[in-house]
């Protein structure tokens, strides 16, 4: 049989691919797309970072001022004795019982004692004592007495037998650290990362015109003269992160003593890394009552 050749159908066409020219312009603009998905990730990670860096900094700061602060606003702190002591005058009436105030408790043995004047407030430009009056009292839960207040560190113990809360701030290497009662020889780090812990004292003296009160901020020297002139502690603290990076030209801070500091002048480990400086200042609510 013979074979009849036919034509092809008018208007059909041969597939044809991508040339070469056409292959490589997509190619680029794939590899453009992808480098710029690339660096915005990176950058994200990098402000995650220095947010989560800032956002430490700050929780740390906060704990730190949180436990000074608690323990300077209840130094010099007195016992409310709701007994007025057996050798005192029979006709005082028993309203005036909530009033009296144990002023001094002597310490027995190797137990510490509590005098005000001495053992309230002490301090340097960088390290701060604080002590108030430690008592014991009828504890629901417990059949003898109990002290319910505490230190920086929780203590001491209800077996302890000092008359004295104290707690010690101070700064050793870059940890801030407190010890107090039981563990004042062996202070317990607080937090790290500490560039600098600074103090101030807000004195009030009769120093004014006609004898008014006159307020000013003076150093641990100054204040070391009569410490129950002091009525305010400024604690300031420079917190550096943990995450060193690329900060930009100029970058610094102006540090607890009011003098400008540049970042890239520091040495390690703190060079490279964000600082933040932190200060709050904390009324002794005892002081005057001495």
């Amino acid at each position: 049989m013979p074979v009849v050749l036919r034509p092809l159908a008018v208007g059909v066409r041969r597939q044809q691919g991508f040339s070469l020219v056409e292959l490589m312009v997509g190619m680029v603009l794939g590899l453009v797309v992808m480098a710029a998905a690339g660096m915005a990730l990176l950058a994200s990670r990098s402000v995650a970072a220095t947010v989560s860096d800032a956002s430490h900094l700050q929780q740390q700061a906060s704990y730190a001022l949180r436990v000074i602060g608690l323990e300077l606003r209840q130094s010099g702190s007195l016992y409310l004795n709701l007994q007025l002591p057996a050798s005192s005058d029979a006709s005082h009436s028993a309203a005036l019982t909530p009033a009296a105030f144990e002023t001094a408790a002597a310490g027995v043995g190797t137990a510490r004692g509590y005098a005000p004047d001495t053992h309230a407030l002490r301090g340097s430009d960088d390290s701060l004592a604080t002590g108030r009056r430690r008592y014991k009292e009828p504890v629901f839960t417990q059949s003898g007495l109990a002290g319910q207040s505490r230190n920086c560190l929780g203590g001491p113990a209800d077996a302890n037998t000092d008359l004295r809360l104290e707690s010690r701030f101070s700064l050793r290497g870059h940890v801030l650290r407190c010890g107090g009662n039981d563990t004042a020889a062996s202070p317990q780090p607080l937090i790290e990362n500490v560039a600098a812990l600074r103090m101030r004292y807000l004195r009030m003296h009769a120093g004014g015109a006609g004898g008014q009160p006159q307020m000013q901020y003076v150093d641990a020297q100054q204040a070391g003269s009569d410490w129950s002139q002091v009525v305010a502690v400024e604690v300031c603290l420079v917190l550096f992160g943990t995450l060193p990076g690329p900060l930009p030209a100029g970058s610094g801070y102006v540090g607890c003593d009011g003098q400008w500091v540049d970042i890239a002048d520091l040495a390690t480990p703190r060079k490279g890394r964000m600082h933040r400086v932190f200060r709050n200042l904390f009324q002794l609510r005892s002081q005057g009552s001495l």
